[in-house]
């Protein structure tokens, strides 16, 4: 009576599984592999490469499980309400991850003359940008980029009311779109940064704009591949048939978390293009 009972709960108790060990072994490997790499050279570079190979096998057999979990029916209204709350507590712990980054920059940026820093005095020579820095027109591909990621969130949304219609074709070609974009844009933030004028280096000494820089916009590209591969798993669910207007958590997901990159690209355009280029020297393209 008691297995009976408990099958009829709200709650799901997840089977056990390997992957949560699998995937801190896979980590473990990765990071200690990177310090290795870093600090020996590339004859260490397997070892990482390695624990991402591992991460990634965690990530795909893991979500595998959980997409099997709802096709069962283990995914009560509970549980999804759940769901939804772990899904927004994440995106809240990485909007703490990006507002360290943009304190990194208005900390150098706003306070450059400090006596108490001496060198931050001689990083930037007590003016931001830094003297000899030609940082980009924001006007030009950042702008276009912008635009590029405004009209992908359209594209989402489009998709999402698709599936709240049951119209599978709109949602195929609104996650379609939204992918293309995606790819799009990390293509043209990649060959901004070829062009980069200023550079993250250690041999050529490097320099405090480039580093806030890079970190900023680099981890927001990566959050971008992050969320563009997310979409094209749920294209890929889609096409298959696995979602239903009542029933599409894993698609919410995605969106909501498309939907937070877009956000904080419009922060990081108007915070570091755009007010980091007020009074400075931009370059003539």
């Amino acid at each position: 009576m008691a297995d009976a009972h408990a099958k009829h709960h709200d709650y799901h108790l997840v089977d056990p599984s390997p992957w949560p060990i699998v995937g801190a072994i896979s980590v473990f490997i990765m990071a200690v592999g990177l310090v290795l790499w870093m600090h020996y050279g590339n004859s260490y570079a397997a070892i990482p490469l390695l624990g991402l190979m591992g991460v990634f096998y965690t990530m795909f057999m893991w979500w595998r499980d959980v997409i099997a979990e709802a096709h069962k029916g283990d995914h009560t209204p509970v549980v999804s309400l759940h769901l939804r709350y772990g899904m927004i507590m994440f995106i809240a712990s990485e909007v703490m991850f990006f507002v360290a980054w943009f304190w990194a920059f208005f900390d150098a940026s706003l306070f450059t003359g400090e006596n108490i820093q001496a060198a931050r005095v001689a990083a930037t020579g007590g003016v931001w940008p830094p003297k000899g820095i030609e940082v980009f027109n924001p006007w030009h591909l950042p702008l276009v980029n912008t635009l590029i990621l405004l009209t992908s969130g359209t594209t989402v949304t489009w998709a999402h009311h698709a599936l709240l219609n049951n119209d599978r074709q709109g949602l195929k070609w609104g996650l379609a779109a939204t992918i293309a974009l995606g790819v799009l844009f990390t293509s043209i933030q990649g060959y901004e940064y070829s062009r980069a004028a200023f550079a993250f280096s250690r041999d050529n000494g490097g320099n405090i704009y480039g580093s806030t820089f890079f970190m900023a916009t680099g981890f927001h590209g990566f959050h971008v591949i992050i969320g563009t591969i997310f979409l094209t798993v749920c294209l890929f669910r889609a096409m298959a048939g696995h979602f239903t207007p009542k029933q599409h958590f894993g698609f919410e997901a995605a969106a909501w978390y498309w939907h937070f990159v877009d956000v904080v690209w419009l922060f990081l355009f108007s915070a570091v293009y755009v007010w980091a280029s007020a009074g400075a020297v931009l370059p003539a393209e």
